[in-house]
């Protein structure tokens, strides 16, 4: 494994995901917020509207991404962890060192190629 010292670079990486993890959970909370308002403000059946995307739909779509976005910034905060412990960079499964290039493209990551497939 590199020195603890030499993943420092992707500290600020990791934070900037984070803040727009953060935003898009906002946002999201926002958009759902404003979907069940125009359900609770309406009268319209739109379970039987032949015309467009349901509300119900709209906010299982919401949902979705809102977990998903979620499990991000977990992935996110569980990098930062093994960061501050010195085991970032450190396959999960086979404890092998995770290439630069995928902690380049996915910082989060807790897994490296071989292993990501096998979580």
């Amino acid at each position: 494994m590199a020195p603890e010292t030499s993943f420092e670079r992707y500290r600020p990486l990791l934070h900037a995901e984070l803040g727009r993890t953060g935003a898009s959970l906002a946002a999201l909370d926002a958009d759902s917020r404003s979907v069940s308002a125009a359900r609770d403000n309406s009268n319209v059946d739109d379970e039987h509207d032949p015309e467009g995307t349901t509300i119900a739909s709209e906010l299982s779509q919401v949902a979705v991404l809102a977990r998903d976005a979620q499990r991000r910034s977990d992935e996110i905060r569980a990098a930062l962890e093994r960061l501050d412990g010195g085991s970032f960079g450190v396959c999960a499964v086979c404890g092998q060192a995770i290439a630069e290039g995928r902690l380049d493209a996915r910082p989060w990551t807790p897994y490296c190629i071989d292993h990501v497939s096998g979580r």
